[in-house]
C-alpha cells in the first residue's frame, strides 16, 4: 500500500477538499482506496457522507488505543473507497500521547501490516503537531495542495523545512510527490504571479494540474458527497480526475505493479 499524507500547516487551502476529492478520483479509476481522516475537526469524514452519530470507531482510538486498523475502517458509500474516521476525541490526543514512547510512530506501527488497499491518503490537521508528525512518519510520500495567494511560499517554506527534519529524526523514505496549485483564478493577476513563483522555485514538483475555485466543490460537502460524485461535470471535478491521473504516473512503478 502507497501511503500519501495530504499536508499544509496553513488552514483553509482546500486541504480536506483534496483528499476526498483525489481519494475519490482514485477509487474511481480502480485503485482500492483508504482515506484517514486525521483532523479533530472530522470534516473529511463529513465530506465523505458519515455523520458524527456513526463514528462508533476513528483515528483516535487506532492512535491512542491502538486498536486494530481493520476494525475502525468503515466503507463509505463510494465503491473502492474506506473511511477512518475522525471525532472530536482526536483534539486530545496531543496531549494524551505526550508521555508514550515512539508517540510519534503510532500510525505507523497500525499501518504496517495492513492488507486490502492499494493507496491510503492521510488527512492532516492544519498544524505541525504530534497528529501530522505521525502521518508524516507513517507516509511513503507528501501531497502538498497551496492556495494561489501571497503568504502561500512563506508558509510552504516552513512545511519543507518539517519534512527535512522528519527525515532526519523520523522517517528518512519520506519523499514529495507535488504540490497542488489550490482556488485558482485565471482572473485574478496575483494567482498568476503566486503560480509562477512557485513554478520558478519548485519547477516539476508543481503538478500541472491546478485546481479552480469553483461553487460545486464548495457546496459538494453540505451534501456529504465528493465534488466528483456531485457534480462530474464541474470544473472543480475535471480538475481532481487530471491530477488523480498526474499522481498515478508519479508513483513508483513497482509498487503499482505490485
Amino acid at each position: 500500500m502507497i501511503v500519501i499524507a495530504i499536508a499544509n500547516q496553513k488552514g483553509g487551502v482546500g486541504k480536506t477538499t483534496t483528499a476526498i476529492n483525489i481519494a475519490t478520483a482514485m477509487a474511481a479509476t480502480g485503485w482500492r482506496t483508504l482515506l484517514i481522516d486525521l483532523d479533530p475537526q472530522g470534516n473529511a469524514s463529513t465530506g465523505i457522507g458519515l455523520a458524527a452519530a456513526d463514528r462508533e470507531w476513528s483515528s483516535y482510538d487506532v492512535l491512542v488505543d491502538q486498536a486494530k486498523l481493520a476494525d475502525c475502517i468503515v466503507a463509505s458509500r463510494i465503491p473502492g473507497l474506506d473511511l477512518l474516521p475522525a471525532t472530536v476525541d482526536l483534539s486530545g490526543a496531543e496531549i494524551e500521547l505526550v508521555g508514550v514512547e515512539h508517540r510519534t510512530h503510532r500510525l505507523r506501527e497500525a499501518l504496517a501490516n495492513h492488507k486490502g488497499h492499494d493507496v491510503c491518503f492521510i488527512d492532516c490537521p492544519p498544524s505541525l503537531g504530534l497528529l501530522t508528525l505521525n502521518a508524516l512518519s507513517a507516509a511513503d510520500t507528501l501531497l502538498v495542495p497551496l492556495q494561489c495567494e501571497f503568504f502561500a511560499l512563506e508558509g510552504l517554506s516552513q512545511l519543507l523545512k518539517t519534512v527535512e527534519q522528519v527525515q532526519q529524526r523520523f522517517n528518512p523514505e519520506l519523499g514529495i510527490v507535488g504540490i497542488v496549485l489550490t482556488m485558482f483564478d485565471r482572473r485574478n493577476r496575483l494567482t498568476d504571479q503566486v503560480s509562477d513563483d512557485v513554478r520558478e522555485c519548485l519547477g516539476a514538483l508543481v503538478f500541472e494540474a491546478v485546481i479552480p475555485r469553483n461553487v460545486r466543490l464548495s457546496e459538494a460537502p453540505s451534501h456529504g458527497l465528493p465534488a466528483l460524485i456531485y457534480d462530474h461535470a464541474c470544473s472543480g471535478s475535471r480538475a481532481y480526475m487530471a491530477l488523480a491521473r498526474e499522481l498515478i504516473g508519479r508513483l513508483p512503478k513497482e509498487r503499482i505493479a505490485a
